[in-house]
């Protein structure tokens, strides 16, 4: 008995929560918990740079080498950036037949601070562009096997990163337990506020980063960014030009599709929010390289202004949204546009999601569309130290349990993980096991730049 999820929609396999555990339990003896700690690579697993190749194909040549760069940093930005890679590895690893709307990319710098529509700052998954309906399990080895690739590169010790992905398992699965006994509604309306997160945490090391998140994610507004991104040229307000990674386009001339793109995009947010956005006109559009899986799709970002001009900015990010690295194994997407994809599955994901959050198609290539900041935070990683690094672990593994409990069977999920460590103890040897695949792909990379095969831009 496994959980059936279409269209991002789970049916119960009992009518109460006892049977819904039992039946998560019984899963164990098809797919024994501890069977979750394998991982090695087989003789026909594919070949990760043929892999990362094809997937540049349908990427805009000239920035394909700014991708490369930015994955030749080091092995946590080449996890970051191969999604598509770690899909293919993932795809040959026990599951337990139970699913949810995956993240898809679930690493450890996908997660962040963003605002409500209530202006509370929350803590969260933050990255959809792979969301799709799939295994819980995908996502949970995707962060955990980041986080020791990311302790590694701050050099902690073997046995820190081990604790850290303990207790990072740990607080997932006893998050999924807290949530199996709370109704649906309060699931869903449950997320993780930074103050009461500030006020929950212990030591004052801790409590400091925290306040220190929240400061800096409250600068993050349309208003701050204001100056930061534009100038006014010839006595209009333009985004300022960084190139490569700003500039403006020279080839939107058709300005009939631009209103249809527009157009589309605004039809698909709700009538209230509508209203809202059509109080601002469009000023002005740039292409904007942003992260590293993402660079060499569609990224730009449009400057419109409300009645009092500069005094009331608003950023949007359009981005493009191809198939997700999970279709291959788990199945197409329901909706025939990636963008409606990614922004269904991120509604679902985060609850409480973007206002301007829509989805159109431009020249055949689907897109979403969303806030560029809005409060929006992540953490700086290499900053932080083995406890603080600890208390990011928890806090990931909650958050990703609740979009799991969302859009899954928190009561299933629960039963098959239990209230004991052997699904933790399992997660960190398979964490361990794929930052170790990650390290050996990472030096494929760097001898595949160095032998010319592909093309790598540093220092952008």
């Amino acid at each position: 008995m496994t959980t059936s999820l279409s269209s991002s929609e789970w049916k119960p396999v009992g009518t109460t929560r006892v049977e819904r555990y039992a039946a998560g339990k019984a899963l164990r003896k098809a797919v024994p918990r501890s069977s979750h700690a394998a991982w090695s690579a087989t003789p026909e697993r594919p070949d990760p740079m043929s892999l990362l190749i094809a997937s540049n194909r349908s990427r805009v040549a000239d920035l394909v080498p700014i991708r490369y760069g930015r994955m030749a940093l080091s092995p946590l930005t080449f996890l970051r950036g191969s999604a598509v890679v770690m899909a293919s590895d993932l795809a040959t690893t026990p599951a337990s037949g139970m699913q949810v709307q995956a993240c898809g990319d679930a690493h450890l710098s996908n997660f962040g601070i963003y605002a409500t529509p209530e202006r509370d700052q929350v803590f969260d998954v933050n990255d959809f562009d792979e969301t799709l309906p799939g295994p819980w399990e995908w996502d949970v080895k995707r962060l955990f096997a980041s986080i020791v690739v990311a302790g590694r590169q701050n050099g902690f010790t073997p046995r820190e990163n081990r604790q850290v992905v303990l207790e990072g398992v740990r607080s997932y699965r006893e998050g999924m337990h807290e949530f199996a006994t709370m109704s649906y509604l309060d699931v869903w309306y449950t997320y993780l506020n930074l103050k009461s997160m500030r006020e929950w945490v212990l030591h004052k090391k801790e409590k400091a980063v925290i306040t220190m998140a929240i400061k800096q994610s409250r600068r993050r507004t349309s208003l701050n960014t204001f100056p930061e991104l534009t100038q006014i040229v010839n006595g209009q307000y333009r985004i300022k030009d960084d190139p490569p990674l700003i500039v403006h386009y020279t080839n939107l001339a058709d300005h009939e599709k631009l209103r249809a793109f527009s157009e589309a995009y605004i039809a698909s947010l709700p009538d209230e929010r509508r209203v809202l956005r059509n109080r601002y006109h469009v000023v002005d559009i740039a292409q904007k390289v942003v992260g590293v899986g993402s660079v060499g799709t569609i990224c730009a970002i449009v400057l419109l202004l409300g009645d009092s001009g500069s005094d009331d900015p608003l950023f949007l990010q359009v981005k493009e949204a191809q198939a997700s690295v999970l279709a291959p194994y788990v199945g197409a997407s329901i909706y025939a546009n990636h963008g409606q994809r990614v922004v269904i599955g991120q509604r679902l994901m985060q609850g409480a999601d973007d206002i301007f959050l829509g989805w159109s198609q431009f020249e055949s290539r689907d897109c979403y569309v969303r806030q560029l900041r809005d409060m929006k935070f992540s953490e700086n990683i290499e900053h932080l130290d083995p406890q603080t690094f600890a208390l990011y672990a928890r806090l990931c593994g909650m958050v990703l349990a609740l979009p799991h409990a969302r859009s899954g069977d928190p009561a299933q999920i629960s039963g098959y993980l239990g209230s004991g460590d052997v699904f933790d103890q399992a997660l960190a040897d398979f964490a361990e096991a794929y930052a170790d695949q990650t390290e050996l792909d990472y030096a494929r990379l760097i001898t595949a730049i160095k032998e010319g095969r592909v093309q790598a831009e540093t220092d952008v």
